[in-house]
């Protein structure tokens, strides 16, 4: 599995900015050339510009897997229309959540096996996510924080947690999404490591700030070789 580091935006905070599955990365029309060369080759994805909302914070936004991507409802159509478009040949579910909160990158915790959701979405919401992504989607606020989606990120091997989750929070998600996950930080002690974290299933993104003991612990826990 590949192992890079990155900014984007001159920030370290590349988790707020992209979201990827193993096919595609979305981000804002940003990025420099060799941004998006660093994430095409250690993701081995495609590099998809894109705005949701009139916005770049495509990481906070947007939630999804290999099965599909949710989107806030504050979506434009033209946006939606253009991503549409652009993932036409990736048979990937593009739904729109009608849900008060927008920023689905936060509130769910996804990969291709399940879905963690906080307790503050609406039930019409929690079947679109379903449905969506193709996978059970379960309810459970991880250090009483609605938020499990900023908290940890997983992907089919394994994952990364917040260093304060409790043993039984940390317990439920490796049952439910069917991994180990380790505690870890990001980006010199940001504990909410979806902030300095990218990964999928071919590799792993880091924030170029994430020194040499937390990529030690976030290799382990995504299972990197």
């Amino acid at each position: 599995m590949n192992f890079s580091k990155l900014s984007i935006l001159g920030t370290p905070n590349i988790g707020v900015y992209l979201f990827a599955n193993d096919y595609v990365a979305l981000v804002g029309p940003s990025l420099t050339e060799g941004e998006r060369r660093v994430i095409e080759e250690t993701l081995g994805v495609e590099v998809v510009e894109v705005k949701i909302s009139d916005s770049i914070l495509i990481g906070v936004l947007i939630a999804g897997n290999n099965n599909g991507i949710v989107i806030p409802k504050t979506v434009r159509e033209s946006e939606l229309s253009e991503l549409r478009s652009l993932l036409k040949g990736y048979h990937i579910n593009i739904e729109i959540v009608d849900s008060r909160l927008t920023a689905l990158g936060n509130v769910v915790l996804a990969n291709n096996k399940a879905a963690v959701v906080g307790s503050k979405i609406e039930y019409g919401a929690i079947t679109k996510i379903s449905d969506s992504l193709g996978v059970e989607v379960v309810v459970r606020d991880l250090m009483n924080l609605s938020i499990p989606g900023s908290i940890a990120v997983v992907n089919s091997s394994g994952g990364a947690i917040h260093p304060d989750v409790s043993d039984d929070d940390l317990r439920y998600v490796e049952e439910v999404m069917g991994v180990e996950v380790e505690r870890a930080t990001v980006n010199s002690g940001i504990p909410f490591v979806k902030a300095g974290l990218v990964a999928n299933n071919n590799g792993v993104l880091v924030g170029e700030s994430t020194t040499g003991p937390e990529i030690l612990r976030i290799q382990r826990g995504l299972k990197v070789l």
